[in-house]
């Protein structure tokens, strides 16, 4: 059982505790017994001046203001009402002298979510989502009306949530459009979208949630855990398909990597020493500052694979089983390292190999047509029935050659 304290004025004197049971017109009756006054015209106010219809609304020891309507009362029941919305206008505010002053307050509603104050419009919080915990907190017209379980010193209600999450949940409610911060998780505004019952906003929620997921997924690098399970579990028979996932930095060196589709993928920095990557697509993948020394790179597709500033010395990219061929073809190997690759045939054409170190290669019969050798140092090198035709040789070096290298084969 519920008990009430009853005044008759703002000042809270003269006040009497009763017990509240069933409806408002029981406990009226009470009022009227023990204060000597006509059941029929005694309305009951809250502390922030709103009148209370429902018994059900009333907290236990909650404090309720009476007025009296008619000429054989007392002054101070008279004007209840008028003191109340006094006291939630304020001393600065604008005061009405009648009822119309306690209503203009009531639709502004001030609540304490976590230590934070949030101060909305009634019509805010029913609009969006009139079945929600808040609306039902706040309507007056709902026979499921709840209020919080207690106010603070200024009124406000206080809610034990989290105000971060909130924040998005009434912004919510004021436009209809779910926005968040980068730092805000939309899984914590999901948790209280529904401790709040704001329904529509679920929906949103859960999309932002899964395209959260996804981007981390995308974005996160693999482990070589992950690239080992990964070939464990595939057969042999199936193409093993790594499309533009990111490997950046990943420690794959050694690993038998062969015939692995690395397209678009994001090698980048990544440790391959001694890896077998025989007949894989590395097209326009990314290598850049990759470490391939000792890597078996026979039938290698990469073109326009960005491997600038790679290290691919000692390199194989001959199969004495086969006649296929690296096909390297507008891959930009700028400043990287080659020094003592084995690169006969391979397909380098209108590769950019600006300040690369191809010292003591092996290039015979290599298509170099086009290439950007600007800069590079081809000390050392075999170049017997290259082709040259087109390449930029400016302060190329050239000095050691195996074997010479003909005028026809250059066009500048």
């Amino acid at each position: 059982m519920k008990r009430a304290y009853i005044y008759k004025n703002t000042e809270e004197k003269d006040g009497k505790v009763l017990a509240v049971e069933n409806s408002i017109e029981e406990l009226k009756s009470q009022i009227s017994f023990h204060f000597g006054l006509p059941n029929e015209n005694i309305r009951l106010f809250s502390s922030n001046g709103c009148e209370i219809i429902d018994a059900r609304i009333i907290r236990d020891e909650e404090k309720l203001y009476l007025s009296v309507e008619g000429n054989n009362v007392p002054k101070s029941c008279d004007t209840i009402a008028k003191s109340i919305a006094k006291l939630n206008v304020g001393d600065d505010g604008d005061f009405q002298d009648d009822m119309a002053c306690c209503k203009s307050v009531s639709d502004w509603i001030t609540l304490n979510i976590g230590g934070k104050r949030f101060t909305t419009s009634r019509s805010t919080i029913l609009a969006k989502e009139p079945l929600s915990m808040l609306a039902r907190m706040f309507d007056d017209n709902n026979m499921y009306l709840m209020t919080p379980s207690a106010t603070d010193k200024k009124g406000a209600y206080l809610i034990d949530r989290s105000p971060e999450y909130f924040d998005p949940i009434l912004n919510y409610l004021r436009h209809g459009e779910v926005i968040l911060n980068n730092n805000v998780n939309p899984r914590g505004v999901l948790e209280e979208a529904i401790f709040y019952g704001i329904e529509s906003m679920i929906p949103q929620l859960n999309q932002l949630i899964e395209e959260s997921r996804s981007s981390i997924v995308n974005n996160q690098a693999l482990t070589r855990m992950d690239v080992v399970r990964s070939i464990i579990m595939t057969s042999n028979s199936t193409e093993l398909r790594f499309q533009g996932v990111n490997l950046a930095g990943a420690d794959l060196n050694r690993l038998d990597l062969r015939n692995i589709n690395f397209k678009y993928a994001c090698l980048s920095r990544c440790n391959l020493i001694g890896a077998n990557l025989s007949h894989c697509c590395l097209e326009r993948a990314d290598l850049s500052h990759a470490n391939l020394e000792g890597a078996q790179l026979p039938g290698v597709k990469a073109l326009c694979a960005n491997m600038e500033g790679a290290n691919l010395k000692g390199c194989n990219m001959e199969d004495p089983y086969s006649n296929s061929r690296a096909v390297m073809e507008g891959v930009n190997l700028k400043g990287a390292n080659l020094e003592g690759s084995n690169m006969p045939g391979v397909n380098l054409r209108v590769a950019t190999l600006k300040n690369a170190n191809l010292q003591n290669c092996d290039l015979r019969s290599a298509v170099l047509a086009g290439a950007d050798l600007e800069c590079c140092d081809l000390s050392g090198s075999d170049l017997h029935e290259a082709n040259l035709r087109g390449a930029n040789l400016k302060d190329a070096a050239f000095e050691l050659m195996l074997t010479p290298l003909h005028m026809s084969q250059t066009i500048r």
